[in-house]
Parts: C-alpha cells; sequence; structure tokens
C-alpha cells in the first residue's frame, strides 16, 4: 500500500510539473519522477510484472535525461 501512495504521488507531481510552464517549476519534474522509481522497480517486481519491469528501466533513463539536462548542464542553458 506505502508503494502505491508513493508511485501516485510522485507520478502526478512528476506529470504535472513536467508541464507547468515555468522552467523554474518544470525542472523538478525528474527529481520528483526519480524519486518514484524505486517503488515502480519493487511493485512490478513483487508482481512478476516483466513488461513493467522492463519499463521502469527505460522510464528511470529518461528521468536521468531530464536530470542531465535540467541540473548537470546549467552553463548550456544560460
Amino acid at each position: 500500500m506505502i508503494s502505491q501512495i508513493a508511485i501516485a504521488i510522485t507520478g502526478i507531481l512528476a506529470i504535472w510539473l513536467s508541464q507547468d510552464q515555468r522552467i523554474q517549476r518544470r525542472k523538478y519534474a525528474c527529481w520528483f519522477g526519480l524519486a518514484g522509481q524505486p517503488f515502480w522497480f519493487y511493485v512490478s517486481y513483487q508482481q512478476e510484472q516483466w513488461g513493467i519491469f522492463a519499463l521502469t528501466f527505460f522510464y528511470t533513463f529518461a528521468w536521468l535525461k531530464g536530470l542531465k539536462c535540467n541540473w548537470l548542464n546549467q552553463q548550456e542553458m544560460r
């Protein structure tokens, strides 16, 4: 139950922030997306949902790309 709540909260926040018009808020979407990934891995593994488990790796890489673009390459954005 805790995992499902964590998935819901982090997922909603990540999606909501990713669509914000203000870049100062939008750049936080990747943090919430990444925060939810361990819960996705855990639940999909426990439930033997192998397709979702594999897809979770791709989502993780996508959120890491957002982290790189929005936080690690700050000099390039200016």
